[in-house]
């Protein structure tokens, strides 16, 4: 079984619900486990219009090879109506492979690691969340990368399972 970790987000329609719908639609496909899931984050979109986005990020087990998750992955969006119409359209789901073990590949249809991830603040703490001391093939500690970026607003949605400092009586 590889490794891999899978970023989620949307901004059309109640992004929550559809992305942990999506994460449930994932762990139903036989060959992937979902091993970990990060909590939900908010943020305005990176040169792009419309709302502001919902993200996650998951981590998974899988033995489908690279192409065959990404089009497992690209089914699940299919399925909650995912269209795309323009680049960088505003979208119901919008599902990415990030990593997938310490594979670099690079073809037209798939580039991993994923080419923008290190510039996105939207990838970059959940997934830290999931592996805080990650090392990405050709651009070294994740972390490392968080101070270029602090001018990317975003902040952690609380949740049952990602309780904000202060919040430990609150449970929505």
């Amino acid at each position: 079984m590889a490794n891999a970790f899978i970023g989620l987000g949307g901004n059309v329609g109640d992004s929550r619900q559809i992305l942990t719908d999506a994460v449930v639609c994932l762990a139903q496909i036989p060959s992937i486990q979902i091993n970990g899931r990060s909590c939900f984050y908010i943020s305005s979109p990176v040169d792009a219009p419309g709302n502001d986005y919902i993200n996650n990020v998951i981590s998974i087990s899988t033995t489908l090879e690279p192409k065959s998750l990404l089009h497992a992955c690209q089914a699940v969006e299919q399925r909650f109506g995912r269209e795309r119409p323009y680049d960088k359209a505003p979208r119901t789901l919008d599902i990415d492979v990030l990593l997938y073990e310490d594979l670099v590949y690079n073809e037209p249809e798939l580039i991993i690691p994923h080419p923008r991830m290190t510039e996105r603040m939207f990838v970059l703490l959940p997934l830290l969340e999931l592996a805080p001391e990650i090392e990405i093939p050709l651009h070294g500690k994740l972390k490392n990368k968080i101070p270029n970026l602090t001018w990317q607003i975003i902040e952690k949605l609380p949740t049952q399972q990602c309780l904000m400092s202060g919040d430990a009586n609150n449970t929505h």
